[in-house]
């Protein structure tokens, strides 16, 4: 029991380093165009860099994990982010920034792909969903934090503070590139999550059958259904309006409004991820009162106007408005998912893997928003997410799940 604790505690740390490594991204578009004169258009590569990866490694990484076993996959993860973040450390550069993060999502997809059957067992089956919950909480929680690390950083590095961590940083990263800083930490930490997972004892974990993957008539008989690639849209759209948000309010509360992204830019987008994180619990005790595709169609209508109010409204508007759009896209994910494995009476693993290259959102939305505001502006382009809102809100009115979640009533309750 005490090792599958300390597994347990293992993959909340995970979670915790996927997140950080992954949400940067912002906060440091602005910092990257300044860097390497870079046109909106250009910057919007960037993030596809990174989540193409996921299309390109969510399904062949279930089908080596069955191979090479959690342990194995793990270290490989983890040593690509290692590389990928020494990589650009080393050679800061946007050539060399767009491969860097596209291994580094390759490592990011593979984690991702291993640590939901691994919780389940060395967990319990009978605290997954509690575990599943923590998890969420520590990916939140690291989402919240890196862009204050980053601000701090940016900050505190080539002054005169000579604690060990700027005394290390200072000969290391150019005056004018400060933000290159982060990516040395990052380094740092996923060397340290290969020693971690190196001394770790695993338990042996046993694919349930709707885990697995399957390639062949599993893969073809989801694909004939309409509903597994409405709900891949879905996931498709879900990722990109968090990504296309949370990468581009920093540039345009720079642009529009003259905020330093540096600073109350990155805490904008701390905040953004900090209430995704404070809705998801809010979303978890209305999934037991409501129907989840009536939480779906609510939220929605919230990010929606949340999102108009931030693109339109003043400064001060801005600031609430923009983090509350990640208070209300906090239940999509889960919602989604859920509906779309409820849709189907079998080849959930395999159906699991075609929903996470979904996550591929992620690279063209904000590519997309970064091409239209070389033609329109930033403001402008970003009403494109009007459309990926818009098809996440109609699946609450389409949706027919074969099973729907258990709700209570009050009388239930108190009884």
């Amino acid at each position: 029991m005490k090792k599958n604790t300390l597994i347990v505690a293992l993959i909340l740390l995970i979670f915790f380093v996927i997140s950080f490594l992954t949400n940067i991204l912002g906060p440091i578009i602005p910092d990257i165009i300044d860097s390497f004169t870079l046109s909106i258009g250009l910057a919007g590569f960037l993030p596809f860099a990174f989540f193409v990866a996921y299309a390109v490694m969510s399904i062949p990484s279930g089908i080596l994990v069955e191979k090479y076993k959690e342990k194995k996959m793990l270290i490989f993860a983890f040593t690509m982010a290692f590389i990928g973040a020494l990589l650009f450390a080393f050679i800061p550069g946007f050539s060399v920034a767009l491969i860097s993060l596209f291994i580094i999502g390759i490592g990011m997809a593979v984690l991702q792909v291993v640590i939901n059957p691994l919780l389940r067992t060395a967990g319990g089956e009978e605290h997954f969903a509690f575990n599943s919950v923590m998890g969420q909480l520590a990916f939140g929680a690291a989402s919240f934090l890196s862009p204050m690390l980053y601000s701090y950083l940016v900050t505190n590095i080539h002054t005169t503070d000579d604690s060990l961590i700027f005394s290390f940083l200072n000969p290391m990263v150019p005056e004018d590139l400060k933000w290159v800083s982060l990516y040395w930490v990052f380094a740092a930490i996923a060397f340290l999550m290969v020693i971690i997972v190196y001394f770790a004892k695993f338990p042996k974990v046993e694919l349930k059958s709707d885990e697995k993957i399957d390639v062949g008539v599993a893969f073809k008989e989801l694909l004939a259904n309409k509903y597994v690639l409405l709900y891949f849209l879905g996931i498709f759209c879900y990722v990109g309006t968090e990504q296309g948000i949370a990468n581009w309010i920093s540039k345009f509360l720079q642009s529009y409004h003259g905020i330093d992204p540096s600073t109350t830019g990155a805490i904008v987008i701390s905040y953004f991820w900090g209430l995704l994180t404070v809705g998801c619990l809010l979303g978890l005790v209305l999934l037991k009162f409501l129907d989840s595709r009536t939480v779906l169609i609510t939220f929605t209508l919230g990010a929606i106007i949340s999102l108009l109010a931030g693109l339109f409204g003043t400064a001060e508007i801005a600031l609430i408005a923009f983090p509350l759009t990640g208070f209300f896209a906090s239940v999509m994910w889960s919602i989604i998912f859920s509906l779309a494995l409820n849709s189907v009476p079998q080849h959930h693993g395999t159906f699991s893997g075609i929903l996470c290259t979904g996550i591929a959102g992620g690279a063209i939305v904000p590519l997309v928003i970064g091409g239209l505001a070389e033609l329109v502006g930033l403001k402008l382009s970003m009403l494109f997410l009007l459309l990926t809102l818009g098809y996440i809100l109609s699946i609450g009115i389409w949706a027919k799940p074969l099973v729907t979640n258990a709700t209570k009533s009050l009388k239930d309750i108190f009884k």
